[in-house]
């Protein structure tokens, strides 16, 4: 603790640290809510094979028992579970790490990657198979929880592009 920080406590931290962290634990785990009611009632409304043509967006169900544009849906569901987990604590864990001192815009993604992969997670372990319902025709069908993962690490990548011109060229 130094003598410029006077609202640190013992831990170290102070209140903006911990209110940064708590946004972030907040954030994350209302979206991942959001997704995960949304996989249900995604199942329930279109399970009889029935799209919804919503112009340039359909919603149409499948389901992907592997990862990203199903690579290693032939692996066993403990495998694909248990590595994607590892991967989700990981960020978590950097997320929460990086949450006091990184720009509001990099928590923000970083919020929204461990959302879609929380629910990614939690989705696949409920029943070995991950819901998706939004079909472009053109693109691989995907659901709430992806659109998290990516938008998340367009926001990341913004943040990081963002402070790497803000930084003083001179050696």
């Amino acid at each position: 603790m130094t003598l410029d920080d006077s609202s640190a406590t013992p831990s170290g931290a102070t209140a903006g640290q911990r209110r940064r962290r708590g946004s972030l634990v907040v954030l994350a785990g209302a979206l991942a809510a959001l997704a995960l009611i949304l996989d249900p009632v995604a199942r329930d409304a279109l399970s009889d094979g029935r799209a919804i043509d919503l112009g340039l967006l359909q919603l149409r169900l499948t389901y992907n028992t592997g990862v990203a544009f199903s690579l290693g849906d032939q692996l066993p569901t403990a495998v694909v579970l248990a590595v994607t987990a590892a991967i989700t604590a990981t960020i978590a864990v950097y997320a929460w790490r990086t949450a006091p001192h990184s720009p509001p815009i990099q928590t923000l993604g970083l919020a929204a990657i461990v959302a879609g992969a929380t629910a990614n997670v939690i989705d696949r372990f409920l029943d070995g198979k991950v819901t998706d319902y939004f079909h472009t025709g053109w693109f691989a069908t995907f659901n709430l929880a992806d659109t998290y993962i990516t938008g998340g690490v367009v926001l990341v990548l913004g943040a990081l592009l963002l402070e790497s011109t803000r930084k003083d060229p001179t050696p």
